[in-house]
Parts: C-alpha cells; structure tokens; sequence
C-alpha cells in the first residue's frame, strides 16, 4: 500500500516536471519563431525602403531634368520676345520717319498745286483777256455750237431708232394679238339684261297696282326694285342698282302675271321662289363659267359673285361673257409669250367681280375685285393682275400685262359695247382740249373715231426734239387722265413753209 503510495506520489512528481519542461521547450521554440519572424519584416522593410529611396531619387531627377528643359524654353520665349520688340521698335521708328516725309511731300505737293492754280489763273485771265470772253460765255458758246452741229444727227438717229423699235415690237404684238384672236371664236354682241317687261292689258296693270297700291308697294318692299307702271304705255319699268335684285323682281312679276293671282301673300311666295332661282341661277352660271374657261379651285364665295355678273352689263356688253372671252384670249397669249396660264386665265375671269357689288362698297372696280380675291384666299399674283388691269396700280408680271390688253382687246372690237353719241363726241373733245393744254400748239383735231389725235405745232416754238417729247408727254397725260378701249395715236406735225412773191 506504502509502496504503492509511494509510486504514485513519484509518478504525479515526475509528470509535473515532465510538464514543466514542455513548456519550458515551447516557449523557447515560440520566441526564436518571433524573432525569426521579426527580423524577416525588419528586411522586407528594409528592402521597401530602400526602394522607396531609390524611385524618389529617380522621380526628383526627371523633375529636375523638366524644370531644366522649362527653363531652356522659357529664356527662348524671353529672348524671341525681346528680339519682336526690338523689331517693333526699329518698324515704329521707319514708320514715324516715312509718316514725317510724307508731311513734308504732301506740304510740297499743296505747295505745287497752289503754284499750278495761280499759273492757270493767270493763263485764264490771259485767254479771257485775248479772246474778249469770260469762261461762262465761252462754255455757252461751244455748248451752242456743239448742240447746232449735232441736234440733226441726234434728231433722225432718235426718229430711226423710235421707228426701228416700233416696227419689232408692233410685229412681235400684232403677230401674238392675232394669233390668239384667230383661235377665239365669240359672238359679235351680247345679250342686254332686260328691265322691263309687257303687260298684256290694262287690267293687269291695276291689279298690279292693286287697291290703293296695296299691291305694287308690297312688290317693292319684298325686292328692293322701285317699279314703274305709269312712265311707259302697256310696259312695267324695273329699276334697280343691283341687278339681282332687278331678276328677281322681273321673274316675280312674270309669275304673278301668268298666274293672274296677284295679293301680298301671293307675292311673299313669288319672290321667295324667285330668290331661290336666281340665286342657284347664279351659282351655276359661275361654275358653268369657270369650267368652261378650265378654272378649279375657286373660293364658292368668288362663284357666287362671278355668277352675279350674268346679269351685269357695261356698256351694253354682258360682263360675263366679256370675262370668259378674255379668258379665252388670256389663256392663247400666255401660252404664245410663255407667261403663267393659269395664272392669267383665273385673273381675266374674275377680274370685274368688283361690278357685282359696286352698288355696295365704293371705290373703283378693281380695286375692289382686288381686296375680295385676297380675302377669300385667292393668290396674290391673280389678285394684283386683277387690281392692275385699269392701271390702277402699276402692274409688275407678265399676267397683269395680258389682262390689262386683253380687256381692251374684248372691249375695243366692233359691237361689243354700245357708247353713245354723247359719250362719243365727249371724247373727241376731251382729246382736242388736253392737246390744247400744251405750249406751242397751233391747232389739234380728234379723227378716225378718236383714234388718232393730230397735233399741229408753231415751228419757231416747237423744234423737232421738242416735237418727239411733244408727242410723249400728250400720250402720257391721256393714258392718265381719260378712259377709253384700244389705243390712240397721237401724231405731231412741226412743218416749216417758207413763202416769197416774185413781182
């Protein structure tokens, strides 16, 4: 039992010691570990040192060498700039000395000049002084002479080159003009709107006028048309200034007659008709018009008013017609000369809209054709040819051109119109008088139906280039101051008679 004691007892001291040297062991291991360790970092520190060291002297270097080089080009700069300075220098001075000689040149040559005008002074007053003229009556002298000397050369040259230029340009027109007239083919008169109408007794007459003129006054309000049964025997008078008012009126009264049933009521219903008739009247002969001359795309408001001028006339002629005849020739002479066809033929049909409504906006015509196509969208080219073809306005294309001498042509040809004798012998005085209004002129006669005005001249008032300008000046004050279809010729004659007696 001791023993065994004793045993373990020694067994329990030989492990303690046992485990006291273990660790002993461990801890010597561990540390030399640690300073294996610590002196492998101590070189790696050493060695990234050293490296560091060794790129910060290698980045200072190449900072240096750049500075250097900065400092290389830096004193270039500096040495170019001071050598372009230099240079400036040297320029500014040559400038102020070449700018200090010009001085003395330009005092040199004032100097000259002065000295060159007192010698011409004097040369001049030594001429004057020989010749016994000033230097004004000499200039008018030679201007005197030289004028003598070419007055008739210049005279037959500006009469070959006006006859030249009229003989091209009246051949060039005539043969346009004709060549379109020849391809028209129109009726020599035209259809007059009738105002007034037959009755056929005296009974209708009064039940036209009706109990205490109940009737006729019923007819008149309803129309707007003053009627006149009393002015002329067996016929009633229609009287209005808007023709569609006037058709009306004429196919109420043609209704109510053939009925024989004339009262207020009866009239309400037979003008209301007769509204309904005369206006689908009108709007188809505006379209019938417009597809006739080859027009689309025209506002319904201008067809309306195109259609109205069925029942307009102008001298007698019927406005329509006369506006689808111009179209007609319009169209041939744009395609002849190469203007806009299209543009010509729109403008000459539309081109007296403006009568549809004269009876309601003043002013001229045209003008007022021309302010109602621009409203309703018509193109600007159509609308100014439409407002020039009076010359109301200068006209300025081709299109407004054709228009203008177009509806002169229309116009102007036998029985289109119908003037009268008054109107006639008007004219011819109108013409006499404003050749009269003219200095120099000895007498003036309006011939060939006032086509021709001849216009004789004093010839010790008027010479020959006086004459030509004579003859413009009389046809320019015409063409502005008076109406009238075609042209007219105006023909100035200076003559010189020279007579002696032998006794």
């Amino acid at each position: 039992m001791i023993e065994a004691i004793i045993a373990f007892v020694v067994g329990a001291g030989l492990a303690g010691g046992g485990a006291v040297v273990y660790r002993r062991v461990k801890k010597n291991q561990s540390e030399e570990k640690l300073d294996g360790l610590v002196s492998k970092a101590k070189n790696e520190a050493s060695d990234i040192v050293l490296k560091a060291k060794n790129d910060a002297s290698k980045i200072t270097d190449e900072a240096r060498k750049e500075e250097s080089e900065h400092r290389k080009e830096w004193k270039k700069t500096e040495q170019r700039l001071a050598d372009r300075e230099t240079n400036l220098d040297k320029k500014l001075e040559q400038l102020d000395q070449r700018a200090e000689k010009l001085r003395k040149q330009e005092s040199e040559v004032d100097g000259l000049k002065d000295e060159i005008h007192k010698i011409r002074d004097r040369q001049q007053e030594k001429l004057e002084k020989i010749a016994g003229l000033s230097k004004a009556d000499a200039k008018d002298k030679l201007l005197q002479m030289t004028e003598r000397d070419i007055k008739h050369d210049l005279v037959g040259l500006v009469e070959k080159e006006q006859k030249n230029m009229a003989e091209d340009t009246d051949e060039a027109a005539q043969t346009v003009l004709l060549t379109a007239m020849e391809r028209m083919s129109s009726e020599v008169t035209a259809d007059r709107t009738v105002t007034a109408l037959k009755l056929p007794d005296d009974e209708m007459k009064g039940r036209i006028i009706g109990k205490e003129g109940r009737n006729i006054q019923a007819l008149q309000r309803a129309t707007g048309v003053d009627i006149l049964v009393d002015d002329t025997p067996g016929m009633v008078v229609l009287s209005s200034f808007d023709p569609v008012r006037r058709q009306v009126a004429r196919l109420s009264l043609e209704r109510l007659m053939k009925d024989g049933r004339i009262n207020p009521s009866s009239i309400e219903d037979a003008v209301a008709k007769a509204e309904k008739e005369i206006d689908k009247e009108v709007i188809r002969a505006g379209e019938d018009a417009a597809r006739e001359v080859g027009i689309v795309g025209i506002p319904k408001e201008i067809v309306h008013l195109l259609g109205e001028l069925k029942f307009r006339t102008s001298y007698g002629q019927n406005v329509l017609m006369h506006s689808i005849e111009m179209a007609h020739v319009a169209g041939m002479i744009a395609e002849e000369i190469g203007a806009d066809k299209r543009i010509a033929k729109t403008a000459t049909l539309l081109h007296d809209i403006g009568k549809a409504v004269t009876h309601k906006i003043e002013g001229k015509h045209a003008e007022i054709g021309a302010e109602l196509a621009r409203k309703y969208g018509i193109e600007e080219a159509v609308a100014h040819a439409m407002e020039a073809h009076h010359e109301d306005v200068e006209p300025t294309t081709p299109e407004a051109i054709i228009v203008k001498v177009v509806d002169a042509i229309s116009a102007a040809r036998p029985g289109a119109r119908n003037v009268s004798a008054e109107n006639f012998a008007e004219r011819m005085r109108d013409l006499e008088n404003i050749a009269n209004g003219f200095d120099g002129i000895e007498k003036s006669y309006a011939i060939s139906a006032g086509r021709e005005i001849r216009v004789v001249v004093s010839p010790t008032s008027i010479d020959d280039l006086s004459a030509i300008k004579l003859a413009r000046d009389i046809a320019n004050k015409i063409e502005s101051t008076m109406q009238y279809p075609g042209i007219i010729k105006v023909n100035v004659i200076r003559e010189t008679r020279a007579i002696e007696y032998a006794k």
